[in-house]
């Protein structure tokens, strides 16, 4: 059985492999087989003649011979009767809502619909919008012993909620469990549909972007000891199944890897971590304080608990760049406003330890993190300014072979004169480009690469 990152791998291999059926079949002999159910249940429940005994004489469809990743999540879970009419009763209003229309007729003695369907009306569609009451409708009837074995399909154990396929939500408080929406997750409608995974676009449901980078590992200059951090985060990226399921460390080391990344701004903390997700081929999602701290009483909590709802399962690092403006130390409680701020770290510090992905926090100084979370970080990186050679390296890949540049410029002594940092030297070399360019010179001179220098210290503080 697959589950979390793996399966989420394996559903893109089995999507872009040479299927003996496209995905499109295999969810339409899923779909006839929900209306054999569908139409069993409605006989049953309304006492039409020669209706059958039971909606299990109807079975499933195999998925042997079907190559999607729908099948695949059928056979690696191990899904049954109950968890599959669950999962495609969530995906009809996505990819056939006339299905549902069945659930429009009316209770003639009330004239108005049948309360056990269940249901809602959305804002914009014209369909039936199936709810918990709906699938409980449909796999029950009025049996209760029955119904009371669908309220296990939503328990956290469940593979359905386990692997996030499914969610029952929006039910409001006092109202019954299964009045709430039945979904299927965005991750596993974009899978089921069109057999890759979602990547959510940056907003107000999800304050985080992808950071992508066109530079590779042989790019990266740091010193020897960073270097031996960042391969040893390589190295449990790269054999975590091996660590927690084949050496069978996973009773004694909870999932997931916390790492802090500090050190001076521009040392590459961040691109680091965008390296790490392309040797993976992870996603790295960095979190958008702006948009995820708030001054109102458990906003901040309700933006972040979006983005680890959404990452959870997913093959995905969050990266928190200046990670002290959330994860700062908490302070002795003094009024409601000092409150509010230790439970906002306290939160994040449970949802950070409870992720079972890649949590990387960079910071300027370590000392700004809370204690609680340092020692709860199995790596702490530091990434220092560069030394005269590294910054020679540095000014050397920047600069590259196509970039014209003045026979005269010594890059060794701009390295020796001048302590800057990796982000420092880009800003130095994109200023001398253009103010070579603006007077008309076909060539970057020392005097260009010079004056963006002194524009750097400036910002620093410093002089030339």
């Amino acid at each position: 059985m697959l589950n979390g990152a793996n399966a989420v791998n394996a559903m893109e291999n089995s999507a872009h492999g040479a299927p003996r059926y496209h995905m499109a079949d295999c969810l339409e002999r899923e779909i006839s087989w929900f209306c054999a159910v569908l139409d069993a249940r409605i006989q049953m429940y309304f006492e039409h003649e020669n209706a059958p005994d039971s909606i299990h004489r109807c079975p499933p469809p195999a998925m042997r011979d079907f190559s999607s990743p729908y099948a695949h999540v059928v056979s690696s879970l191990n899904l049954g009767f109950n968890d599959r009419i669950a999962v495609i009763l969530a995906l009809l209003p996505h990819i056939r809502p006339q299905v549902l229309d069945t659930f429009f007729i009316k209770n003639k003695n009330f004239d108005r619909g049948f309360t056990e369907f269940g249901g809602i009306l959305g804002k914009n569609h014209g369909g039936f919008l199936p709810t918990g009451e709906t699938l409980a409708f449909i796999l029950a009837g009025d049996d209760l012993l029955a119904r009371a074995s669908v309220l296990t399909l939503f328990e956290d154990q469940h593979p359905l909620m386990r692997e996030h396929i499914i969610s029952l939500d929006d039910h409001a408080a006092g109202e019954p469990f299964l009045s709430g929406a039945l979904r299927v997750t965005t991750e596993y409608l974009s899978r089921f549909i069109k057999g890759v995974s979602h990547r959510p676009s940056f907003g107000i449901d999800f304050p985080a972007k992808r950071l992508t980078t066109p530079l590779a590992f042989e790019d990266l200059v740091l010193d020897a000891d960073a270097i031996e951090e960042v391969e040893h985060i390589s190295t449990w990226l790269a054999c975590t199944d091996v660590i927690m399921n084949d050496w069978g460390l996973k009773k004694t080391i909870k999932p997931g890897y916390r790492a802090l990344f500090y050190g001076p701004p521009g040392t590459g903390k961040t691109l680091t971590a965008t390296l790490l997700g392309a040797r993976f081929n992870m996603d790295v999602y960095r979190i958008d304080l702006a948009s995820v701290v708030s001054k109102y009483i458990g906003e901040t909590e309700k933006n972040l608990a979006g983005v680890f709802d959404q990452a959870e399962n997913r093959n995905w690092i969050l990266f928190f760049d200046e990670a002290d403006a959330l994860f700062g130390k908490r302070t002795q409680t003094a009024s409601s406003n000092d409150r509010h701020a230790n439970q906002e770290v306290s939160y994040l510090l449970q949802r950070v330890e409870d992720f079972k992905g890649t949590v990387i926090l960079a910071t300027n100084l370590k000392s700004n993190i809370d204690e609680a979370f340092a020692r709860r970080f199995q790596s702490m990186v530091y990434f220092p300014m560069p030394d005269a050679g590294q910054r020679l390296r540095l000014w050397q890949s920047i600069v590259g072979e196509q970039c014209s540049v003045d026979k005269d410029v010594d890059f060794w002594c701009l390295a020796e004169k001048y302590e800057l940092s990796g982000g420092a030297i880009t800003n130095v070399v994109r200023y001398g480009a253009i103010r070579a360019l603006r007077h008309g010179r076909g060539a970057i001179t020392t005097a260009d690469f010079t004056a963006g220098i002194t524009r750097e210290l400036r910002k620093e503080g410093k002089t030339v």
